[in-house]
């Protein structure tokens, strides 16, 4: 049983070599989906072996992720990680093994490892107030352990259970979409597991290459999508806090010309505003035609 890795690279020339090589050399099979990259990413990938699909406009993070699950066929577990993740020796066997020693679990990750050296381990998430670690107290676990959060950087899933479960929310572009499918693995009853002895090594933030306006993009995306699943799950929305805050802040920026300032506070203000109007993301990147 081996499973079947699912790339979203967009404009990911930089980091798909390192990422396709390692599970080249764990054996297993890749599909990429590229969101409409402007490099050499698909020809990379080409060249690498995977199979490809190619997205003719970027349909965000996770409605990818879920569009190659989908081609997955026959694969029993899928492991969904970022371009700029690199499993080392033996990862993909040691998740397998956790997937078979731990059967009620719905999602397995491995231990990601940061550029510092640290690894990553989130001890709460947003949407598992009913964890009591209210002060989110982080004590590393030194093996494997359930957990409130899996990061999707690198996620290994049942793909019958994603696929019964609809994937990703398709109305996330970016952020929290792994946080809300957390929370839906854990309602059914399913077990969230960090498997300690499978390691990736995380190059965070070389998935894509930097691009004009990608920051006020990432924040607005940010904002937008933690107030969509606070009101999803019927928690506090945070849009007014958080327009609140970085509004002024932006406008400060703006006085004094710090442009970082802008498109960072300004980001955020916006999709704080555009989640208190109604507007959603999909039609904020043109991917709803209705536009809600």
């Amino acid at each position: 049983m081996t499973p079947t890795a699912v790339v979203v690279s967009h404009d990911s020339a930089e980091a798909l070599p390192d990422c396709l090589a390692a599970l080249e050399r764990e054996q297993v099979p890749t599909i990429v989906v590229d969101n409409a990259s402007r490099d050499a990413s698909v020809r990379i990938a080409r060249a690498a072996g995977a199979r490809v699909i190619e997205n003719p406009r970027n349909e965000g993070y996770g409605r990818a992720n879920t569009l190659g699950v989908r081609a997955a066929e026959g694969a029993s577990h899928v492991l969904m990680l970022n371009p700029d993740l690199i499993l080392q020796p033996g990862a993909a066997a040691a998740l397998l093994t956790a997937s078979r020693k731990w059967p009620d679990a719905g999602l397995l990750a491995p231990r990601i490892v940061e550029p510092d050296g640290r690894f990553f381990y989130q001890p709460r998430s947003l949407l598992a107030p009913y964890l009591t670690n209210p002060g989110g107290r982080l004590a590393l676990p030194e093996g494997d352990a359930c957990a409130p959060f899996l990061s999707g950087a690198c996620l290994m899933a049942d793909r019958r259970l994603f696929l019964d479960l609809g994937g990703f929310d398709p109305d996330i572009f970016l952020f929290y979409e792994d946080d809300d499918l957390c929370r839906r693995v854990a309602d059914t009853g399913r077990s969230l597991i960090h498997v300690h002895d499978a390691v990736a090594l995380h190059g965070r933030g070389r998935s894509s290459a930097p691009e004009r306006g990608r920051v006020f993009r990432t924040r607005w995306h940010q904002a937008w999508s933690r107030a969509y699943v606070a009101r999803k799950y019927g928690l506090p929305d945070p849009s007014l806090g958080m327009l609140a805050v970085n509004a002024p802040k932006a406008l400060l920026s703006a006085i004094v010309g710090r442009r970082s300032g802008v498109e960072r506070y300004g980001g955020s203000a916006a999709g704080a505003w555009a989640a208190l109007r109604g507007r959603s993301a999909l039609a904020r990147e043109n991917l709803d035609e209705a536009g809600r």
